[in-house]
């Protein structure tokens, strides 16, 4: 009978010894490599001693003829008991018992890196990664002793659906079957001659050493595969098929089939070995299929510690596949009882789990490094669109805003309807960008807009009207239940353009919006005019100030009123009485005055409408409360119009005097540089009023037409004009105003003290420092935190 040689490629075999039948190597130890030398084999439990020379297996009953003892001619059965009184006998592996060292660990990967030759060849990995899986799944499918549910697949295979939605399967796969035959090769002719895995393992990946590291991996599970599917296909064609059925008798399979209950277990953690190589296998994929280059240098800390660790991740797949597939030779062939121990599979399935968690780690760090560059490139061009200059609005609006739908991405809420971003075409937009606040209607930004949007609407082929509103809610996590009704029902209560849904909104707007705008909670006003540029960054407390003067609502227009205004009444007081007007156009003094305390504007107006007969002027007195106007505001309007002390501000406008003082201050103050603050009136009286608002006490300023305004607080006030008598005299050589701002300028110089206060809102632009509008110190600077529930 002529002797059989089975020779993988590269690595030509002697013919086994008749009197030795081929055996499969030893495996007792599966989850740690063997020294790589050019030495004998090393079997199970030897490593520490030599090898005792082989003895004559003639001479060894037949009974106690084991596998591993006939390969090592050491007598020793090794025999096990499963629970059915059949003995397991092991297959050999490498000898190795012991954990390895540090030192043996770098030695391992100084070899595994040794057997690597160059990057030169690849393959599409992905089509042949989903092909193995189909394999599988379907090779498992029925399997006697099989839990299909280990392999992590559910009924139909969604990669067997992708793989089968090619056109062309010969167009896609494309694998050397030279070198997957010699892998398999290498595997059966190594393990039947008592190699042991390490050294299958390294000759393996010395066959594929010009391939890269992913192909390695994908070559040696597509070589396992085919195997593993050839055996499948044999099991599952056996109870009808004749040639099956020959088939299996000849690799004496009818014993598996026999008793696949009960080895259940073994195959459950064979299973388990394979869905991990499967897995890590294909983290190896993923990573290599990152843009590595694009975005890492080999400096790069998380690259370097993918090629610390891949190698010796492709080195446990390919050893592990090894062990796989001597499985599969007990199971047509060699007999059950030389399957491997459950635990240990079950240790090297936990092996190869470690290595998986290690692989995922590494690509989780580059995935948010590369996450974090491409974010960083597409601010950057989103930068460059807000920042320049185009033929229209167009280009911008749809870098804002970009449903992921393809619908419109705007609603006309007065309409009722999606439209699209077109409808904006060759128009100011007004960007009103707000978080959702259900209380977003009662805000004062939302009715400064409102009112501007009724002037337009009376208006509407005006010059400044040619101009629209767009809400644009800004929400970080969208939560369906939670914010849909109140965005819904925001919108449906407005007349203007709103977003579609805030989703329509991009990640990269919404950073944009935040670093570059400033946004946080409190709402702004971003104007884009009709070149897509963005002319002003905030402009509400311009609209706030000057309504549809604004337009275009530019920094350019803001900076222009400005230089047109001065610090006199009709720029502190505007419209908000419908006589303030008449007032100043008669050439009247109106005196302005607020506080709380009810006693003092008793004394305050009675001295004023005095000191008015007695100086034969036209004074008209008008009430204004104080900023955040509360429950005893409202007091004192219904005591002040019951007794007719003086006329009121309605209380719908008095809220509104003060915010618009608030917002010249933001206004004037970003156009004013902080050492010219002292020297600017606009910016003193700005800051006195907003002290005057701020305070309990009462105050007053007093101005005649379109003149400069004489103030002070109420102390001041009330004793300047008590005192007339003192500073007649210099009234009928100066006039009214000019004598009483001299004479309340010695008394504040007489004054042993005074407490000035200045509350401002902690949103937009703080100064380092404010000087005091009354003696022009720097004031002290504290921290306020004030709830006030009527």
């Amino acid at each position: 009978m002529d002797q059989t040689k089975i020779t993988p490629l590269n690595a030509p075999l002697a013919p086994a010894p008749l009197t030795a039948p081929l055996a499969p190597a030893p495996l007792a130890s599966l989850t740690e490599p063997a020294s790589h030398t050019p030495t004998t084999t090393t079997p199970l439990g030897t490593i520490d001693t030599p090898i005792a020379p082989q003895k004559s297996t003639a001479l060894v009953p037949k009974a106690e003829q084991s596998l591993a003892a006939r390969v090592l001619g050491n007598g020793r059965s090794g025999s096990r008991y499963y629970g059915d009184g059949h003995s397991t006998k092991r297959l050999p592996g490498d000898g190795r018992s012991r954990a390895l060292g540090t030192s043996d660990e770098t030695d391992l990967s100084k070899n595994i890196i040794a057997t690597h030759e160059s990057d030169e060849r690849g393959l599409p990995v992905k089509p042949v990664i989903h092909t193995i899986e189909v394999i599988f799944h379907r090779a498992n499918v029925e399997l006697p002793g099989f839990n299909q549910a280990s392999l992590g697949y559910s009924e139909t295979s969604e990669h067997e659906k992708a793989l089968y939605s090619y056109a062309s399967l010969q167009d896609i796969i494309e694998l050397p079957p030279r070198i997957t035959s010699a892998i398999s090769c290498e595997i059966l002719s190594k393990c039947s001659t008592g190699v042991d895995v390490h050294t299958i393992t390294m000759n393996i990946l010395h066959l594929i050493k010009q391939y890269n590291w992913d192909s390695k991996a994908v070559l040696a599970l597509s070589s396992f595969a085919i195997t593993f599917g050839e055996f499948r296909q044999v099991v599952s064609l056996y109870s009808n098929n004749e040639l099956a059925k020959s088939v299996a008798i000849l690799k004496q399979m009818p014993e598996y089939l026999e008793h696949a209950v009960e080895l259940r277990p073994k195959l459950d953690a064979l299973f388990d070995v394979i869905k991990e190589i499967i897995d890590v296998t294909k983290k190896i994929v993923e990573f290599y299929d990152l843009p590595r280059h694009e975005y890492f240098t080999t400096e790069s800390p998380e690259l370097l510690a993918a090629v610390n660790h891949i190698p010796t991740a492709v080195y446990w797949t390919i050893r592990s596949i090894v062990v796989s597939a001597t499985q599969i030779l007990a199971l047509t062939g060699m007999g059950i009882e030389y399957l491997t121990e459950t635990w240990e599979l079950s240790s090297l399935a936990h092996k190869l789990n470690n290595i998986k968690g290690h692989l995922v780690e590494i690509i989780d760090r580059c995935v948010r490094f590369i996450a974090r560059k491409k974010d960083e490139e597409e601010f950057v061009e989103f930068d460059r669109i807000l920042g320049g200059t185009h033929i229209d609005n167009q280009k911008p609006l749809k870098a804002l805003f970009n449903p992921k739908d393809g619908q419109p991405a705007l609603y006309d809420c007065y309409s009722k309807r999606r439209v699209s971003i077109d409808e904006l075409r060759r128009k100011v937009v007004v960007l009103f960008i707000t978080d959702l606040d259900p209380e977003l209607m009662r805000g004062q930004d939302f009715q400064v807009l409102q009112q501007l949007y009724t002037e337009k609407k009376a208006n509407p082929t005006k010059t400044e009207s040619q101009y629209e509103i767009l809400w644009v809610p800004v929400v970080d996590y969208w939560t369906e239940d939670k914010h849909r009704v109140v965005f819904e029902r925001r919108r449906n209560q407005m007349e203007w353009y709103s977003i579609y849904h805030p989703t329509v909104v991009p990640p990269v707007a919404i950073r944009y919006i935040k670093q570059r705008w400033n946004f946080i909670k409190k709402p702004m006003v971003v104007v884009m005019d009709v070149q897509g540029r963005i002319v002003h960054r905030n402009t509400i407390h311009m609209i706030c100030i000057w309504g549809g003067q604004s337009y275009p609502f530019t920094t350019n227009r803001e900076k222009l009123l400005w230089e047109q205004m001065s610090w006199t009444i009709d720029l502190v007081a505007d419209s908000f009485d419908p006589n303030l007007p008449t007032w100043i156009q008669e050439g009247r003094h109106v005196c302005l005055y607020g506080g709380e305390d009810i006693d003092w504007i008793r004394k305050f107006t009675r001295v004023a409408k005095d000191v008015a007969r007695e100086a034969n002027i036209a004074l008209e007195l008008l009430y204004v409360g104080k900023s955040k106007p509360e429950k005893i505001v409202r007091n004192i309007i219904d005591t002040i119009n019951k007794e007719g002390l003086s006329r009121t501000l309605d209380l719908n406008y008095i809220w509104y005097f003060w915010v618009r003082m608030e917002s010249m201050w933001h206004s004037k103050g970003q156009l004013t540089n902080s050492e010219n603050v002292k020297n600017d009136p606009i910016m003193q009286g700005i800051i006195a009023m907003l002290s005057y608002g701020s305070s309990e006490q009462g105050w007053a300023v007093i101005s005649r037409g379109f003149g400069e305004m004489v103030k002070g607080n109420g102390e001041h006030m009330f004793k300047g004009l008590n005192e007339h008598g003192r500073w007649v005299n210099r009234e009928k050589q100066i006039g009214f105003l000019p004598a009483l701002d001299e004479y309340l300028k010695q008394v504040h110089l007489d004054a042993p003290h005074h407490c000035t206060k200045l509350i401002l809102p902690a949103t937009g632009a703080m100064p380092e420092s404010v000087s005091c509008s009354e003696c022009g110190h720097l004031m002290e600077k504290y921290t306020m935190f004030r709830c006030c529930s009527e």
